[in-house]
């Protein structure tokens, strides 16, 4: 455990950018997310209001991601090699953010959804873990 922990400190740097560019990747899958999974029938079938907030919330969750992914890439030597009060509570928020994300794959979604689908099975297991893997970066980075 020692020795994952001391790889990661004396590469926090290029993890917290590779976390940088996942969450750039995910930002635009998520906004192709509806395409991707063939929910156009079950958008259109939302009340106007609902389908509006829903878009809005996938814009601003995406958006969201966005400025995360761009603060992280350009301030992640300074968040490594001179943290701020500022960057360590970024990142303990950000860490946050994604351990309860992570924390929601189980708690939240139906296991219907994948169990006994092989497919989905490896997707929900690679979006856990990789969750996890960002809260432990964004959590080392917090604490560094």
């Amino acid at each position: 455990m020692k020795a994952i922990l001391d790889f990661g400190y004396a590469h926090l740097e290029g993890l917290l950018r590779l976390v940088a560019l996942l969450q750039l990747g995910l930002a635009v899958l998520s906004l192709c997310l509806p395409r991707i999974l063939n929910w156009k029938a079950d958008i259109e079938r939302m009340s106007l209001l609902v389908r509006e907030v829903f878009e809005i919330h996938s814009w601003f969750i995406a958006l969201t991601l966005v400025i995360w992914a761009v603060l992280t890439w350009q301030f992640a030597p300074e968040m490594v090699q001179h943290p701020t009060a500022m960057s360590r509570w970024l990142c303990g928020a950000i860490g946050i953010f994604w351990g309860i994300r992570c924390v929601l794959q189980w708690l939240h979604y139906s296991p219907a959804h994948w169990r006994g689908i092989p497919s989905r099975t490896v997707m929900h297991w690679t979006l856990f873990v990789g969750y996890a893997a960002w809260t432990a970066v964004y959590a080392a980075a917090a604490f560094n």
